[in-house]
């Protein structure tokens, strides 16, 4: 079983020696990905979805293959906010998921999203 590591080019890669995604046989595990290309924790969300989905992508996955999402969020008061991204993405997907509360590595992050997904 050939496994293949997948990178965005983002600089925490590197730093932490980690990479965005890694498919190993009908698995892929998409790594927690955050985005401060805005303010908006739902802004945040919607990046990082993107984010994740192109790391989907080159795996040979689609967001239809996501089986399981956790949420990190410093202020989980925040996360209400990004259920409509959240419904846009996964509303016919609809994964197990986990919201969780708990600080991240940069204050300006709001939102950090993880996935799995499985193409059996």
């Amino acid at each position: 079983m050939t496994r293949e590591l997948i990178s965005s080019g983002g600089p925490w890669e590197d730093q932490v020696a980690y990479s965005r995604a890694v498919v190993q046989g009908d698995w892929c595990f998409v790594s927690g990905t955050t985005s401060t290309a805005s303010p908006a924790p739902a802004a945040q969300a919607d990046a990082a979805l993107a984010t994740i989905s192109a790391a989907l992508e080159e795996g040979g996955f689609s967001m239809a293959d996501v089986v399981r999402v956790r949420y990190l969020l410093p202020d989980a008061a925040d996360f209400e906010e990004c259920w409509p991204v959240l419904r846009r993405w996964f509303g016919e997907v609809r994964p197990a998921a986990t919201m969780q509360q708990g600080g991240l590595i940069d204050p300006a992050m709001r939102i950090e999203i993880e996935v799995t997904a499985y193409r059996g």
